[in-house]
């Protein structure tokens, strides 16, 4: 996004990797049936979307509240592995796409680490 105005979090690859995954799964749940728009969609994307913002709100906080916020992060990306298993047991999406879902969290939740690692070592 191009904008004058910048805030330090945009520069984290893993922030922006959190939202092209939310984009992914927001893109995914317009396809889920009708019935499900408020139960496992809309947990779906509320996990996905939980992801980013929790890197952001965390990043302005001391090296150990940012921990702390990016173990949120984590836990809603492992929250996002169930859901696109549901998804895909109950054929909202086809196993191609719950590989795909597997793989970016998986990306993800590493980065998360690695990044929490990091934090760890400068305390």
């Amino acid at each position: 996004m191009n904008s004058k105005y910048h805030f330090k979090f945009e520069e984290l690859t893993m922030y922006q990797k959190a939202l092209v995954f939310s984009d992914l799964v927001y893109d995914q749940i317009k396809i889920f049936p009708k019935e499900e728009t408020y139960r496992l969609a809309s947990q779906f994307i509320r996990a996905t979307d939980s992801i980013a913002l929790n890197i952001a709100e965390g990043s302005s906080s001391s090296k150990p509240n940012f921990n702390r916020y990016l173990q949120i992060a984590w836990d809603s990306a492992h929250e996002c592995v169930v859901c696109s298993t549901i998804a895909y047991r109950r054929g909202f999406i086809d196993r191609n796409m719950n590989e795909k879902n597997r793989e970016s969290i998986t990306e993800l939740s590493k980065m998360i680490t690695s990044y929490k690692k990091y934090l760890k070592k400068r305390l």
